[in-house]
């Protein structure tokens, strides 16, 4: 079977990912310096990414490929889901393992991104062997970002192909890219309130050897709120711009009904090098979720199509226990989802985190 190259983000889809220190991240004091480069999902051994972001409008894929095929699950809790074979990744189906997974955005249109992936890993001789045909086994979800610029532009097998074929073992470029382009935050109020989400990834090594990363598309209803000060760091702003509203204020003194007009989701990958079953992959996508619910509020509202996946390599060798794993998962995917916001640029009526205020 043969392997996927090494690769560089192509430069004419991927602008370069510094950020600039006044952005002022929080960061778990537990992660080591992953020699001297930011941690990302592409810390985890064998894992590359790509991404495609469109020029025309915010909108773009992001697609996690693997270098082998490799155990993966599955955990979907927001109520208006866009995925493809997740049904595959239930324990009790035939199909171990998976080539990619891909993220995108273009709401229903985006699903067409698979096609461009499934053809550049049958050019690979990757997937599952049906007698002397390999099919390349491919996951993923989308989000809705159809109301940023002209609708009909959207990713589709062309994106997704580019986004395979580019990808590399890189630190992720974050921000307005690959699936987040064209993301926004804080939709309770409208979108007029809202803020522009983005793409973001972390990633944990501990001196054992076990690595944890995530990546996440950061389109959510809810605001954006830092766990470790519990301030809101984007989210829907008050009426007259001048700070943040506080969805969940809203809610509680009912100044708020939310609907189901605008697109929401945040979807992500988490990934270890542990050697996990199926099964157990299911359980640290369940246990990952907690880093939505920790750093977005409200998080898997009726209107959100939140999911996540779960790969693990099996590099490490060494057994891992999958809670411990799914506990680092939550973590890392927390931070993953401050980066997103924190990276992301202002778009049009969309404000930025870096250029807005922060709540007192």
């Amino acid at each position: 079977m043969a392997r996927i190259s090494r690769r560089s983000f192509g430069k004419r889809f991927i602008a370069s990912a510094a950020l600039t220190p006044a952005l002022n991240f929080s960061m778990p004091n537990n992660l080591d310096s992953q020699q001297g480069r930011r941690p990302s999902l592409t810390d985890i051994d064998g894992i590359l990414v790509g991404h495609f972001t469109h020029g025309a409008r915010p909108t773009g894929c992001t697609v996690v490929l693997t270098r082998e095929p490799c155990r993966a699950g599955v955990d979907v809790r927001g109520g208006a889901p866009g995925t493809r074979e997740t049904d595959l990744l239930r324990p009790e189906n035939v199909v171990e393992k998976v080539d990619a997974i891909f993220l995108s955005g273009g709401s229903a249109f985006g699903l067409g991104v698979a096609a461009g992936v499934e053809k550049y890993l049958e050019e690979q001789g990757r997937g599952f062997a049906v007698g002397k045909i390999r099919v390349p086994i491919i996951c993923g979800a989308i989000l809705f970002d159809l109301g940023l610029g002209d609708p009909a532009i959207r990713p589709g097998a062309e994106a997704g192909y580019e986004a395979a074929r580019n990808a590399g073992d890189d630190a992720v470029a974050e921000g307005n890219k690959g699936a987040g382009a064209g993301a926004t935050v804080g939709k309770l109020l409208g979108m007029e309130r809202a803020m522009k989400g983005g793409l973001g990834s972390w990633a944990i090594r501990r001196p054992d050897g076990l690595q944890v990363g995530a990546l996440v598309a950061v389109n959510a209803m809810g605001d954006i709120v830092d766990p470790a000060t519990g301030k809101i760091v984007a989210g829907a702003r008050n009426a007259d711009g001048t700070g943040f509203a506080d969805s969940m204020a809203h809610l509680r003194l009912a100044k708020a009904a939310p609907s189901g007009e605008t697109g929401n989701t945040v979807i992500g990958v988490v990934a270890t090098n542990a050697p996990l079953s199926k099964v157990q992959c299911h359980k640290v996508a369940q246990m990952a979720h907690d880093g939505l619910a920790r750093s977005i509020n409200p998080a898997h509202m009726p209107w959100d199509g939140d999911t996540v996946f779960a790969i693990a390599t099996g590099a490490a060798g060494a057994p891992a226990d999958p809670g411990i794993v799914g506990a680092l998962a939550a973590d890392v995917l927390a931070t993953a989802v401050l980066r997103a916001v924190r990276a992301a640029e202002s778009w049009g009526a969309y404000p930025a985190a870096r250029d807005y205020p922060a709540r007192p």
